[in-house]
């Protein structure tokens, strides 16, 4: 998010700002302890890029509810098990 050529580009900012992403899911959950919260929103109150990553995320939120389920092709399901079941067996 930081690094588009604005003053929120700094090394600091950046951290923070990836931060924000790899907790994004969990603070729209509401799962986040409180004083987690009120930091992301501090910093999402004060940088622009973060307001957009969050509202963009929002937006794949809402739209990904209004899909429609769909059954997954038994061939596509027994491959993927398939490449499960061998990367679980390589561990």
């Amino acid at each position: 998010m930081s690094g588009s050529g604005s003053d929120s580009g700094s090394g600091a900012n950046a951290l923070e700002c990836r931060q924000i992403a790899e907790l994004l899911g969990d603070y729209l959950d509401g799962t986040l302890p409180r004083p987690t919260v009120e930091l992301i929103e501090w910093h999402i109150d004060n940088c622009g890029p973060c307001v957009s990553f969050v509202n963009t995320y929002r937006g794949a939120q809402r739209a990904t509810r209004n899909l429609a389920e769909v059954p997954i092709p038994a061939e596509l399901k027994s491959r993927l098990l398939a490449v499960l079941r061998a990367r679980r067996a390589a561990e």
